[in-house]
């Protein structure tokens, strides 16, 4: 009897205590729901504000027909496959003989761009109109507009285009620096040709390198999604304002998988002001082959830490060499801020103004030492690619040092050699075998390790033809290129 009233006495409190307890339950879960209405409305206040800036552009070539065979139909069909699947299309259409000329015809493609000013300035990606024969803009309310081609700057994927009307609505720009990861970005374009759209999601990294895609890269990584179509899109903060540009994805369907890159505003808005003024790009140039610090070799430099930026070579007559800079010496500051990685190094010289004059704290012997070096201009071609690019047309190849990042992604840690990023169709390396992620070990019996050794292997050729070792996946063979001479 004890028993069964004390049993009772329990129930009975813990009855109360959980009719207590059921509004503070009420009130928590109305906060959860109001909280997230409160993220909606802020959704929506930025669509309202972005929208109307955001552009959809549709791009016209004249192409071989045989060109057109993409599922996007986009006209850019080599690196719009590069971007987002991985791997350009090869092949012939069925039934059409190998070397059947097709008339040529317009193809269409699509990407996407917005306003950076009100009387018509446009930012977007260099692989959506920089070989269009017309560009089209069409506006939130329908307005449809012929766009020119200001300027463009393959090396890092920015293009400026302009229509031809004022008191546009335009967007301004954040300190892309300032953002962190877990921050939340929204990405607006037009995927898959669905006009703007809006996607979620937060900053997941910042400063990537190495994959691959433009020749300086400082990529802002989110899982926001993005899509073919999203490409020169705003990534933009919950202000409303521009962190970034959206450009490509990690994806091996095609689609979003999670992983998305965003140029950082900060970098484009230095291209996009030289393209507004002179309608090309001018960089800055050292003249050192460099490579990132590790904690092997930081022992042997006799560092704590493995931090800095080792010149592994000094390029004779060049501003590093006139500066006094030897091979050797270990960078640890840059105009007395600490250099990062490669890339970053990298970039931050490119965006030096040629003639300026910059100095460096170095590690040389184990002693540390400052110097001032005059930047010289980086010469380029047409495309914006500089002699010591990777970019070797007369193979029809792009090349890129193979960095940890990319021996992982390809399997080939522990390999040396130099990876092939892309492959010209109908090029002498294609007809040879050579396809993009293949690394190349050696050039004519001598061993590779970077672009420029590859340039120099081939410039001192004297033969019709050059040998070459290639690491395909886990088979390594030699292929001969016959050279056009």
């Amino acid at each position: 009897m004890t028993w069964h009233k004390n049993n009772t006495r329990i129930i009975g409190l813990l009855t109360l205590l959980a009719v207590a307890l059921l509004p503070a339950f009420a009130s928590a879960a109305d906060r959860g729901i109001e909280s997230l209405r409160q993220t909606g409305q802020a959704f929506r206040e930025v669509a309202k504000r972005v929208s109307p800036a955001v552009v959809y552009i549709q791009v016209e070539k004249k192409v071989e027909a045989a060109e057109t065979l993409n599922p996007f139909n986009s006209p850019f069909g080599e690196e719009f496959f590069r971007r987002f699947f991985g791997q350009p299309p090869h092949g012939e259409m069925p039934g059409q003989k190998p070397q059947q000329r097709q008339p040529r015809r317009k193809s269409l493609g699509q990407g996407s761009g917005f306003l950076i000013s009100p009387d018509g300035y446009i930012m977007t990606n260099n692989h959506v109109v920089g070989d269009a024969d017309q560009v089209t803009v069409t506006l939130l309310d329908g307005r449809e507009y012929r766009a020119d081609i200001v300027g463009t700057d393959p090396p890092t994927d920015v293009a400026i285009i302009k229509i031809d009307e004022s008191d546009l609505p335009f967007l301004r720009p954040a300190d892309s620096d300032q953002l962190e990861v877990g921050d939340w970005v929204l990405a607006f374009g037009n995927p898959f040709g669905l006009s703007h759209t809006l996607t979620a999601g937060i900053v997941s990294a910042k400063g990537r390198s190495g994959i691959g895609l433009n020749d300086y890269e400082n990529f802002i990584q989110t899982d926001a999604a993005i899509n073919p179509g999203n490409s020169g899109g705003p990534l933009v903060d919950l202000d409303g304002k521009v962190v970034g540009m959206n450009t490509a994805i990690f994806s091996r369907s095609g689609g979003y998988m999670g992983i998305g890159f965003a140029i950082p505003i900060n970098m484009a808005q230095k291209i996009r002001e030289q393209l507004v003024e002179n309608g090309s790009v001018t960089r800055g140039q050292l003249g050192v082959y460099i490579q990132d610090m590790n904690k092997t070799l930081a022992e042997s430099f006799g560092l704590k830490e493995g931090k800095g930026i080792l010149i592994s070579q000094v390029i004779e007559g060049s501003p590093a060499q006139k500066g006094g800079l030897k091979q050797g010496d270990v960078v640890l500051e840059m105009g007395g801020q600490e250099v990062g990685k490669v890339a970053d190094f990298r970039n931050r010289i490119s965006f030096t103004s040629p003639g300026s004059k910059i100095k460096l704290l170095l590690l040389r012997n184990g002693k540390k030492e400052t110097l001032t070096v005059e930047i010289g201009e980086l010469k380029t071609d047409a495309k914006g690619q500089s002699a010591a690019s990777g970019k070797l047309s007369k193979l029809g190849l792009s090349l890129q040092e193979l960095t940890d990042d990319l021996a992982e992604k390809f399997g080939y840690q522990g390999q040396p050699g130099v990876l092939v990023t892309d492959v010209e169709p109908g090029s002498a390396a294609e007809k040879a075998g050579i396809g993009r992620g293949d690394l190349i070990q050696e050039v004519n019996r001598a061993a590779v390790k970077t672009p420029a050794e590859v340039r120099k292997a081939v410039e001192e050729n004297q033969r019709s033809s050059l040998l070459l070792l290639v690491r395909q996946g886990d088979a390594t063979r030699y292929l001969a290129i016959k050279l056009d001479n």
